[in-house]
């Protein structure tokens, strides 16, 4: 379940961000990144069930965890870039 829910998660960040870089504005583009940003964070708690459940260990998800972090840090980067220009 758990699983299944990660997957989901995961899959709706590529969707949403495919859908901002298809926006026909920049008001458009800022509010779909802004649903990439949410969506972005729930792959991370997720993996973190997984972890504080010991489901598998916190090794197993080091690599993925760290890149769900980064992905998180540059949509929010880049919706800070949208709103200043």
């Amino acid at each position: 379940m758990i699983g299944r829910q990660l997957l989901r998660s995961s899959s709706s960040v590529g969707a949403n961000y495919r859908a901002a870089c298809r926006a026909r504005s920049k008001a458009e583009f800022h509010s779909k990144l802004s649903t990439v940003v949410e969506e972005a964070d729930e792959p991370a708690f997720w993996m973190e069930v997984l972890i504080e459940a010991e489901i598998v260990t916190k090794s197993e998800l080091t690599y993925l965890l760290d890149e769900a972090n980064q992905i998180l840090k540059i949509s929010s980067a880049s919706r800070k870039t949208v709103s200043n220009k």
